[in-house]
């Protein structure tokens, strides 16, 4: 999770962690880079956090985290259900290459205020 109480060097420098451990152990089969959903969060309601990542922020921890990672993590995956379909998108562009998964009353996400739903239609997802 990222955009929280976090500065950019704690993020560089939690990237380089996983992938060191990646070298050490390759254990990891995928990289799932989650911004912080703040609307509802008790962190953030007690002052203790910040309102999440910006738009561009969150774009930018997926295409950084693919440079970072490769070649030893192949797969960044992209959560529609904190980015929402334009979001996604824009990762997908970026350097992700997986598109979430299937949630089954996805309760966490929506409880700390997202709004993007608990489902996409494959066709919106093939957009």
């Amino acid at each position: 999770m990222f955009g929280h109480v976090e500065e950019t060097y704690h993020v560089a420098r939690h990237l380089l962690r996983i992938r060191d451990l990646q070298q050490e152990t390759r254990g990891f089969t995928e990289f799932v880079p989650l911004p912080f959903v703040h609307m509802e969060a008790p962190i953030y309601l007690k002052g203790k956090a910040r309102k999440g990542p910006k738009y561009r922020e969150a774009v930018l921890i997926h295409a950084v985290s693919r440079i970072v990672l490769n070649p030893l993590i192949n797969n960044i995956q992209t959560s529609w259900g904190k980015m929402g379909p334009s979001g996604v998108k824009a990762c997908l562009d970026a350097g992700a290459n997986d598109l979430g998964g299937t949630l089954m009353n996805e309760s966490i996400t929506r409880a700390a205020g997202t709004n993007h739903g608990q489902e996409m239609l494959p066709e919106t997802m093939e957009q």
